[in-house]
């Protein structure tokens, strides 16, 4: 099974108040350690948001091809630059995720007929760690075309296969400088 991995790094961080995916972590950014976890799952990772701002962290980076779309256009970015039948998609914003729950996802790809491997957190499924086959494009290009940006809203559109077990706090969001801090400070950081 041919497999690529995209991390999500274009994001506005309205809350922060800074840009999350250049956030120190780790001795890099939170970027990084975000596409190392998914190098460390599929064997490579690359970056979805701005060339400029991003292209000097080690990754090949990709221009979003549907600015203003938010996560949805991220995630449709990689499933159109990619050549791989199933593509991990995450966020820069979850450090507590690790290799091995990715490698999950991928691995219930390979045996799944669905379309996409989304985890089961505390509050539902988590569409911004998942895993897309690249037939999942037309879909969400459809969405775009009509406005319709929630990932959440369009998840049983995607042919969907879901994966319980996974510890909730993995899917731990850096949202705002509070989250950063209670983050850096608590027992779950990486």
């Amino acid at each position: 099974m041919r497999h690529a991995g995209f991390v999500l790094v274009g994001g506005k961080s309205s809350r922060m108040g800074r840009d999350k995916a250049c956030l120190a972590w780790d001795g890099g950014t939170l970027a990084q350690h975000a596409a190392q976890i998914v190098v460390g799952a599929c064997g490579s990772a690359a970056l979805v948001g701005d060339p400029a701002r991003y292209g000097s962290l080690g990754y090949r980076v990709f221009a979003d091809r549907f600015p203003g779309c938010g996560p949805m256009g991220g995630i449709a970015t990689a499933l159109s630059v990619s050549s791989a039948e199933w593509n991990l998609v995450i966020g820069c914003d979850m450090p507590a995720l690790t290799s091995e729950a990715l490698g999950l996802l991928l691995a219930e790809a390979a045996r799944t007929d669905g379309k996409s491997i989304l985890p089961l957190g505390a509050g539902g499924p988590e569409p911004l760690c998942a895993a897309y086959h690249r037939d999942c494009l037309p879909a969400l290009e459809k969405a775009i075309s009509e406005a319709r940006l929630k990932m959440k809203d369009i998840v049983p559109e995607l042919e969907p296969r879901f994966m319980a077990g996974f510890d909730p706090a993995s899917f731990t969001n850096l949202n705002t400088p509070e989250d950063l801090e209670a983050f850096s400070h608590g027992p779950v950081r990486s």
